[in-house]
């Protein structure tokens, strides 16, 4: 190791310090474990903002400056990465998460139609939350279930041959359960 690695932590400290000034809820504790834990890894950035997004929901914009330090990367090639790839988010997600197929045996079974109807009655566009923290309407290129389009997925669980009222059904129930 080089004489730089002596002073690597002195950026990371002070971007831990500024993180704590601000009255977030961020958990600079959580994301400095699993930097370490993963920085290491070969190609650790994708491993470590994947970690970071299951954990907190989301990969929040003060985590850029400490994977930047921990990684030698600058914060513009971290940030460049989280909006490359549409599946980081950089907000907290709602309670549930809807994706909509987009995929093309989906569209052949009327996905649009149901796209712009999930738009309109949960009254979001895509990466949006409902106003009352509920849901978040996203995006997805392919679930699997094209023999039974067109599919959603609410959470972790896929249902097939939403129609509109099917939506709504499925909606409510997911309100409810929150």
């Amino acid at each position: 190791m080089s004489d730089h690695s002596a002073t690597a932590n002195f950026p990371m400290a002070v971007a831990l310090r500024l993180i704590q000034m601000n009255d977030t809820a961020f958990d600079s504790e959580r994301v400095s474990g699993i930097i370490a834990e993963l920085k290491t890894k070969p190609g650790a950035l994708l491993p470590i903002l994947h970690a970071i997004q299951e954990v907190l929901g989301y990969v929040p914009g003060e985590c850029v400056p400490l994977i930047a330090t921990e990684l030698n990367l600058s914060r513009a090639e971290v940030h460049g990465v989280i909006s490359f790839y549409h599946y980081f988010r950089g907000t907290p997600p709602g309670r549930h998460t809807v994706y909509i197929c987009r995929a093309e045996a989906c569209q052949a079974m009327g996905s649009e139609a149901l796209e712009a109807y999930a738009k309109s009655s949960l009254g979001v566009d895509y990466h949006e939350n409902t106003r009352d923290g509920a849901i978040t309407l996203e995006p997805v290129y392919c679930l699997g279930n094209c023999a039974c389009s067109p599919s959603i997925m609410v959470d972790k669980k896929v249902h097939g041959r939403v129609s509109p009222k099917r939506f709504d059904d499925i909606m409510n129930l997911t309100r409810s359960a929150s």
